[in-house]
């Protein structure tokens, strides 16, 4: 089947926002005018497209990020040749809660473009920084949508100015919204002074009207800005304004893309996500955000050679593909979402897994509307589908042409800083609560398993309360597991702080053969973040090459139980630089032996300390309770790092270390008559005071 829609007609983008700026809300309203449903989904009556699963229905936020096509003609703007043809946007509407950041993360890896969305009464919020950041770590292209406009306290200006401050000042309008809170009634086109309202009581189209007269010099002002932000990233553009003083509306949407384009400008739309003001978003996907062609080629690594490659994004090269997530479906098995960079793939194809050197065999290949699949016989350069059944395939690993082989960039994501022990109800769950387990987490990069081998006990972690909860309730959904589940933990961790030479030295005679191995190994403290290093310095075979994996095995192992009080110790150099063997009595669990030995003596020598997870916080409360929040914070080891207002609430942000917010809403509740809120987001590990590490060493704070 020939491609159905060229390369330049292709929009693959984002919505991606804090929790409850109104993504879904929006994405369902952009599938109504698309054609693609026949209603406007609703979070309150559970009826979303995209929210489809029962817990996210449930708790009305979205959890898995979920992936729709729809097609789209031009009806606001105008956009030459092109605007008489229909688009294809491929869409991935994302979480907003942080516990669920690696969904946003992984989806942003693999889109070209991105909707900011912004709720107008709270505009930039920790969440909305937090994925601000993510889309400028891979370099997407966005526009900013401010929602919510039509509620008390919607302030579009307001939320400008905080997009401008907090995140991008070369953020510009370039709508202005007409009327304010419960008298919003439409938006002016600051590119073609053209204003467009409601053009029915429901608010479910649009009529294009006079731009009212107490908004044109508003218009004149905005209109201004906006050309100003977007002569600056274009020296051709500024030219021609300093000879003539004026722009036509072609070069200034052509200005605009093109400074969208390369990141040096970022648009601002306004409106009520749930009225017809979405369909200039669409407009504006089209006009602004990339096409494929639109990114230089794909870089990757070719593994014959190591040597840097790159794949151009035609369907004459050869494939290559990234998987980005993975998804246990109960009816099919593993669904498998990938984005194709170059090349086409057909159904019954082998492909080369390069992360893996594993080849697959592609059975399926599917087009995704949420939990719905259209089965497609082939699939296209800048396009996503999914396949069913991957073996070996997890989230990050390339797909390839097994006779052109690249390895793209993986995904990296963030340690999971919350635990909590597990255990199956009944004997029948037992083998049921493994299987499941191990399901979930090749489907989620920060849920992680473990088995206590002290108290045999299995021991989840994720991100967040909120995380583990979602897991254990799909498991007795999707598996019918029935498990009981103790008190959430804090991941500590441990690291060293000074250095140490250390020998460690495992000989054992005991009649006939005996064991020996014999290292030295030095210890150094690495910058905060960085993780483990092996560094092997053993040269002229003082100990032979074949027991050197035996050493970083027992220092990994070493490393994994901890010295101090249990925990993984991490962000540590350890260098293997001496050592001795014996020709007949040396063996590789001898040398893992020594290893493991000299990482506990050696950590101890370094000033092995516990480190714990600090939170980045935003609390909401009312201005009578500040002083109380303050109080509560403080005594929860929090630090305060500025306070502000907005409308008639203070905002306070700072840090607080997690083992301190167990219990923080209901305590919030509490001190606010229901009125505060908060969100969190993981920040940083930094080391525990001596006397409450002394506590969780003696084993007080269980």
């Amino acid at each position: 089947m020939p491609r159905l829609y060229p390369l330049e007609r292709v929009r693959n983008i984002g919505i991606i926002a804090h929790i409850d700026a109104g993504k879904t809300t929006t994405t369902e309203t952009l599938l109504y005018y698309t054609g693609k449903t026949h209603k406007i989904g609703n979070i309150d009556r559970g009826d979303t497209q995209m929210d489809w699963m029962a817990q996210e229905r449930e708790r009305g936020i979205t959890i898995t990020a979920a992936a729709t096509t729809c097609f789209w003609k031009a009806k606001t703007m105008d956009f030459g040749p092109l605007g008489e043809d229909e688009f294809r946007i491929n869409i991935i509407d994302t979480p907003g809660h942080i516990d669920f950041t690696a969904e946003v993360q992984r989806s942003l890896r693999v889109l070209d473009g991105a909707v900011v969305i912004f709720d107008g009464k709270e505009g930039v919020q920790p969440q909305s920084e937090t994925v601000w950041r993510q889309a400028d770590k891979y370099q997407v292209a966005r526009m900013c949508y401010i929602n919510k406009l039509n509620l008390t306290g919607g302030d579009f200006y307001e939320s400008v100015d905080s997009i401008q401050k907090k995140l991008a000042p070369n953020a510009s309008p370039i709508q202005l919204p007409i009327g304010e809170e419960g008298t919003l009634k439409g938006v002016v086109d600051l590119i073609t002074r053209k204003a467009y309202v409601y053009a029915d009581d429901e608010g479910l189209s649009l009529k294009e009207v006079e731009v009212p007269d107490d908004m044109k010099e508003l218009v004149e002002k905005y209109r201004g800005q906006l050309i100003e932000r977007t002569i600056e990233a274009d020296n051709e553009l500024m030219e021609k304004f300093l000879s003539d003083n004026v722009l036509t509306n072609e070069e200034l949407l052509i200005g605009i893309r093109k400074s969208t384009l390369s990141g040096q400008f970022f648009p601002i739309l306004a409106g009520d996500g749930r009225k017809a003001t979405t369909e200039t978003i669409l407009d504006a996907v089209i006009q602004f955000l990339p096409s494929p062609l639109d990114l230089p080629p794909i870089k990757g690594i070719d593994p014959r050679t190591g040597q840097t490659t790159e794949r151009k994004t035609s369907d004459e090269e050869p494939f290559a593909s990234l998987a980005f997530k993975v998804a246990a479906d109960p009816y099919v098995g593993t669904l498998t979402f990938f984005r194709v960079y170059s090349g086409k793939l057909t159904r019954g194809s082998y492909v080369l897994n390069t992360t893996t050197g594993e080849k697959e065999r592609i059975g399926r290949i599917l087009r995704m509307h949420a939990n719905e699949r259209e089965e497609v016989e082939e699939i296209y350069a800048g396009e996503i589908g999914a396949t069913i059944g991957l073996k070996n395939t997890g989230t990050g690993h390339t797909l390839c042409d097994e006779n052109n082989p690249i390895v793209l960039e993986t995904i990296i994501f963030p340690e999971p800083v919350i635990s909590v022990r597990i255990e199956p109800k009944t004997k029948a769950d037992q083998e049921k609560m493994s299987l499941a387990l191990r399901r979930l987490t090749e489907e989620d990069p920060t849920f992680k398993m473990r088995g206590d081998i002290e108290t045999g006990e299995t021991i989840i972690s994720g991100m967040g309360e909120l995380h583990l909860e979602i897991i254990v309730d799909r498991m007795k959904r999707e598996f019918s597991v029935e498990a009981n589940v103790g008190r959430p933990q804090v991941a500590y961790k441990e690291t060293i702080k000074g250095e140490a030479d250390v020998e460690g030295k495992y000989v054992k005679q005991s009649g006939g053969r005996g064991q020996y191995g014999h290292v030295w190994l030095k210890l150094k403290p690495k910058e905060r973040g960085t993780g483990f290093e092996f560094i092997n310095e053993i040269r002229g075979g003082t100990i032979p090459h074949e027991f050197i994996p035996a050493v970083e095995k027992g220092v990994k192992e070493a490393m994994e139980k901890g010295v101090v009080a249990g925990y993984p110790m991490v962000d540590t150099e350890v260098t293997l630089y001496d050592g001795s063997f014996h020709e007949v009595d040396s063996s590789e669990l001898a040398f893992k032996i020594a290893a493991i030995q000299a990482i506990r003596d050696g950590a101890k020598r370094a000033k092995a300390v516990l480190l714990e997870p600090i939170m980045k916080i935003e609390i909401v409360c009312p201005q009578k309770s500040f002083s109380e929040v303050i109080g509560n914070f403080n005594g929860r080891r929090g630090q305060i790092k500025e306070t502000s207002d907005r409308l008639d609430s203070k905002i306070i942000d700072g840090t607080v270390p997690l083992s301190e917010m167990f219990g923080y809403a209901t305590a919030l509740r509490s001190l606010t008559e229901g009125r505060g809120t908060f969100t969190m987001e993981f920040s940083h590990y930094q080391e525990v005071p001596n006397n409450i590490a002394q506590e969780i060493i003696e084993g007080k704070r269980k």
